[in-house]
């Protein structure tokens, strides 16, 4: 279980932020709230690009806050899917994977990723000439690689057509559910929330509340 219990934050000179919330493996935890109500805020805290004023972070009881961003079991995934476009989609893939290891191994583990995201056959393609849905699932792939328990999404699905947004949310319960991921998801869209989430909070003036 992912625990935050009243982890406190406030940017100079504007409003603070309260946040309490709990996420379990398998699930997914979503975050609605107007713009600017804490969302990112609340996910850069998770993730270790923020500290907290007070309160506590944890995973299955071993506290989050003294670990660095790189050391945090925590990977992230935005709107933009951050692939580069000169490489292959094997090699932005292949990212995902500690620095050192052997490259046959490497290769493997990236095709046999891909191919769980659906791009079996991808390995080779220039991610220049995927669409947006396909460079979407390259880096859940990568995600897969890196092999972390919690996963931060904001607003994944917001650059998506409709049938590519249903397709991709789908992949993305499946793995969740398959990796026993804590998966965090931010959303402005009621369809998203609807159709993933295990449970809802929503953000107002700075605190959750259990939707």
């Amino acid at each position: 279980m992912l625990v935050a219990d009243k982890l406190s934050f406030a940017y100079p000179e504007q409003a603070s932020y309260l946040f309490s919330l709990e996420a379990s493996p398998g699930e997914i935890t979503a975050i609605s709230g107007a713009s600017g109500s804490g969302k990112s805020t609340l996910l850069d805290l998770v993730a270790g690009f923020q500290r907290p004023r007070s309160g506590a972070l944890t995973l299955d009881g071993t506290d989050l806050l003294p670990l660095p961003p790189e050391r945090r079991p925590v990977s992230l995934l935005l709107q933009a899917d951050n692939l580069f476009d000169h490489i292959s989609a094997a090699e932005n893939a292949l990212l995902g994977l500690p620095r050192g290891t052997p490259k046959q191994e490497g290769s493997a583990a990236v095709k046999a990723a891909l191919a769980e995201v659906g791009l079996a056959g991808f390995e080779d393609k220039s991610a220049a000439t995927l669409s947006g849905g396909q460079k979407q699932r390259v880096a859940l792939a990568r995600t897969l690689l890196r092999d972390r328990a919690v996963l931060l999404l904001d607003e994944p699905f917001s650059a998506l057509d409709d049938e590519t947004r249903r397709t991709t949310r789908d992949l993305v319960g499946e793995l969740t559910r398959r990796h026993g991921w804590h998966t965090i998801l931010v959303s402005h869209h009621a369809d998203d929330i609807a159709a993933l989430a295990n449970r809802h909070y929503r953000l107002v003036d700075g605190r959750l509340e259990r939707v």
